[in-house]
């Protein structure tokens, strides 16, 4: 019986990059089932996904110790990754909880190779729902006053619960720089794609007051600089002058739930590789 991995990796891009690697695996045993690379001419990086399969009688072990000097001799940054391992997720939310419903239903029917540790909430709103799912729900509210030490209490949620990937599911709060900082690359944000337009309160009460044609959503890993992280996952809806706020917001309420679990997904299977303030994406 094999035991299938996932090496993910980025370095300066220079000949024979595919051929070391593949050398390398197939030395020890390994069978590569697909593999797939980029190389940036404007950053001038290479950038290489590769699922591959040990032996029954291999050594996993052994084949990531003999891939360290070559991914120091290259300037890898790189990771192997346990395909079988499920990833764990904390969902954040408010008040709007199509995408929290929306992942519950996926990881609970192994849409998603991941499970929801526990969902939190500045809000009670969820909680049944989260329960519904034998998930569980920590309501932390927060305000100017205690926010470093909600923000604390989620941190230690995080490594209690060896979280993967925090999940904002339509979380009305900014997170703090210092919470950015100590979850970078690990948080994954959802948000209608009019920004910078119409933001605040009832986005799409004012799109539909300037006639939008089109409505979206934009999936990000979340930095300091508010909305203007890393873009993992986009799309759109065509929208036309008959349609009321109301029925854009149901609109995008369902593109937000789409685009966020791709999103999710693509993390979860280890397809994105960042790319400076850009991703490359492996589908």
């Amino acid at each position: 019986m094999r035991h299938d991995y996932i090496l993910a990796l980025s370095c300066p891009d220079r000949p024979g990059i595919v051929y070391r690697v593949s050398g390398l695996l197939f030395e020890h045993g390994c069978n590569i089932l697909d593999a797939q690379q980029f190389g940036d001419g404007e950053s001038g990086r290479f950038f290489l996904r590769v699922h591959f399969d040990v032996p029954a009688d291999g050594d996993f072990n052994a084949v990531r110790e003999a891939f360290a000097p070559l991914a120091e001799a290259c300037g890898m940054e790189w990771a192997m990754h346990d395909v079988q391992r499920r990833a764990r997720l904390l969902v954040l939310v408010s008040r709007q909880g199509h995408c929290l419903n929306d992942l519950l239903y996926r990881t609970r029917s192994r849409q998603l190779r991941a499970d929801i540790a526990a969902v939190v909430s500045n809000h009670p709103d969820y909680a049944q729902l989260a329960g519904s799912y034998d998930v569980p729900f920590h309501h932390l509210p927060v305000d100017a006053a205690n926010r470093a030490e909600q923000e604390r209490a989620i941190l230690d949620l995080v490594e209690r619960e060896q979280v993967d990937l925090v999940v904002l599911a339509r979380y009305m709060q900014i997170l703090s720089p210092g919470l950015c900082e100590a979850l970078a690359g690990r948080v994954i944000n959802i948000h209608h794609s009019f920004l910078p337009s119409f933001k605040g309160a009832q986005p799409y009460h004012q799109a539909h007051a300037r006639g939008v044609k089109i409505i979206g959503a934009t999936a990000h890993y979340v930095t300091p600089d508010l909305d203007e992280g890393p873009i993992i996952e986009q799309d759109v809806v065509h929208v036309d002058h008959s349609m009321t706020p109301a029925a854009l917001a149901r609109i995008g309420s369902d593109i937000e739930s789409r685009v966020l679990a791709r999103a999710v997904r693509l993390h979860v299977e280890h397809r994105i590789l960042l790319n400076g303030h850009r991703t490359v994406v492996f589908r």
